[in-house]
């Protein structure tokens, strides 16, 4: 085979595991990570600092600034987080993605199959989930490493090539020709952590001298820069299609990763002795590959701190470059909160989730007390229209909310743990969907009573009502108790239930008692008890949805502050 063939299939074939390995091990930290990712995402809503922090973090779990910056945009745009949050984690995220080049620069190339034999072991014969988990990490961290020694090895030979080094040379002496190489190998890679680690990995290659490398760490920075300008194009491509605020987080990260190489590639020489300085002592090509690592990380870091005490400015100029506020209205039973992008995240995904169930379960309200407003007013009024419609939006939102519990399921990225609390989530959302049911039959016996000239009584109108304010406390109680995963507010919705059963008793009586006093039409029986049993039957749905609160821990919750935002982007929604 060609020898430049063989260059291309051992850099792209190597590139392929790199990535496989690097994507594997992201999903099996995120799963061995478990109910800590939701410690950490605690943090985003607190303050600066901490978003930074929880930025970091969780970047380091995800094994990528670009699925960290997707997360935040949907957050974002769905308006739970506000942009100077946003900008503050983005700023964290591209110091946690500086983890996995500190990661390449450790020489474990004996000990590579050793791992990669552990890793395996550990998942086939784990019993333990948290077991499986761990295995998967160690073995995709080996095939990662594999990825990137197949890499190394195919580009020996480009160490020799003339051509190949005198290319480096004007990369070297050019470093805006290294801005842009790195930026397109990011861009067609779409992962700055393989290019990085392709980076280091040719850069402990030996020059013509056998000592000193092949580019220089003064000819790596270039490229370094490039990288981090080339990975806020993910960010870019995933606020298409979303809200301003998203657009302007995706912009805030574009302008952090460019405005810090605009000013690092002036100082190049002066940058490379600090990082020479600050970095293991030895030959060059032994230990270059830690110089870019730390060139990396301080990079990131400088342009943090500089920044962060910045975030009114950086808020400022993405507003001035994405001008005005969000002006598409959004139908009613469209998600508010559901983002497609972030299934690959369970943590953040659940979250939306429970955020969605939220406003879920406020239609839901609303389509008792528009039924309540209705049986005084007719069928002819606004409220009957208002129940109406509401019926059906509880309807169409819980078909989207079943349809994405779906795909994160179906994503295989959930532990055992985060499938039974999603699988709780998708019950409370068909209870919330059976009491619409229950109104929709309410409707139909309606309809039925007008059809044959007949009309409710005040008394039972009254009555009606009655047992209509029990379902939507028990409903509201309900979703209170799951919300917070509290076993006593679930016993109180138990206890409160047989308000219900007393009221069906005594309320069908009471009607019996009209007939025999010919007060009624006996013809209205069959009606008025079929009301009562559908209202019955929501409240053993308001049951249902509290008891979920005995098994599950509750909604996902990102902080205090969260349920504010989302509050406050609901009221700018229904204004607009």
């Amino acid at each position: 085979m060609n020898e430049n063939v063989k260059v291309i299939f051992g850099l792209v074939g190597g590139l392929a595991l790199f990535l496989y390995g690097m994507n594997n091990m992201s999903d099996a930290l995120q799963k061995a990570a478990g109910e800590k990712m939701k410690k950490i995402l605690e943090f985003l809503t607190k303050n600066p600092i901490m978003g930074a922090l929880a930025g970091a973090l969780v970047t380091a779990v995800l094994q990528s600034s670009s699925a960290t910056t997707v997360m935040v945009i949907g957050f974002v745009s769905a308006g739970l987080m506000s942009l100077p949050q946003a900008i503050s984690v983005i700023f964290g995220a591209n110091i946690g993605t500086t983890m996995t080049a500190q990661l390449m620069a450790f020489k474990i190339s004996n000990y590579i199959y050793p791992l990669i034999f552990i890793g395996f072991m550990m998942n086939f014969a784990g019993k333990k989930e948290k077991i499986k988990n761990i295995g998967m990490v160690i073995f995709s961290f080996g095939l990662l490493f594999e990825g990137i020694e197949i890499m190394g090895g195919v580009m020996k030979p480009l160490a020799g090539s003339p051509i190949f080094v005198d290319l480096m040379g004007k990369v070297s002496s050019i470093p805006v020709l290294g801005v842009v190489l790195g930026a397109v190998m990011t861009l067609v890679v779409q992962s700055s952590s393989a290019t990085i680690a392709v980076l280091q990995n040719f850069a402990s290659q030996a020059g013509p001298d056998g000592v000193t490398s092949v580019i220089g760490l003064t000819g790596a920075i270039p490229i370094l820069l490039g990288d981090n300008i080339g990975t806020t194009i993910t960010a870019l491509l995933a606020s298409i299609g979303q809200s301003k605020n998203a657009k302007r987080t995706a912009i805030a990260h574009s302008i952090f990763n460019i405005s810090g190489s605009f000013v690092f590639v002036w100082i190049i020489p002066w940058f490379a002795k600090f990082v020479q300085y600050i970095s293991p002592k030895g030959n060059e090509v032994d230990v270059i590959s830690r110089q870019i690592a730390n060139a990396h990380t301080t990079f990131n870091i400088v342009c943090t701190l500089i920044w962060l005490p910045l975030i009114p400015l950086m808020v400022k100029i993405v507003t001035t470059v994405i001008r005005g506020e969000d002006k598409k209205i959004r139908a009613v039973c469209e998600p508010k909160y559901l983002d497609n992008k972030v299934i690959d995240q369970p943590v953040a995904a659940m979250y939306l989730v429970s955020q969605e169930l939220e406003n879920l379960a406020g239609f839901a309200s609303d389509m008792l007390e528009q039924m309540k407003g209705a049986l005084s007013t007719g069928k002819a009024s606004d409220s009957y229209e208002n129940f109406k419609e509401k019926v059906t939006t509880v309807q169409n939102l819980q078909e989207r909310v079943s349809e994405y519990i779906t795909r994160l399921f179906s994503s295989g990225n959930l532990t055992e743990q985060q499938s039974e609390h999603t699988a709780g989530l998708l019950y409370v959302a068909n209870n919330i969907q059976r009491i619409a049911d229950r109104c929709q039959d309410i409707d139909g016996i309606w309809e039925q009573i007008e059809r044959d000239g007949m009309n409710l009584s005040e008394t039972a109108s009254e009555e009606l009502e009655k047992c209509i304010s029990i379902t939507l406390d028990l409903l509201n109680q309900a979703i209170e108790a799951v919300k917070a995963g509290s076993e006593e507010q679930a016993e109180q919705v138990f206890k409160n239930k047989k308000k219900m059963n007393k009221a069906e008793k005594k309320f069908n009586k009471a009607h019996l008692n009209r007939v025999k006093n010919q007060k009624c039409d006996p013809g209205m029986t069959t009606f008025f008890s079929g009301i009562l049993y559908n209202l019955e039957r929501a409240a053993d749905n308001c049951v249902s949805i509290a008891e979920e609160a005995l098994d599950n821990p509750g909604f996902v919750k990102l902080g205090e502050n969260a349920r504010a935002f989302a509050a406050a982007a609901v009221a700018e929604g229904n204004m607009k």
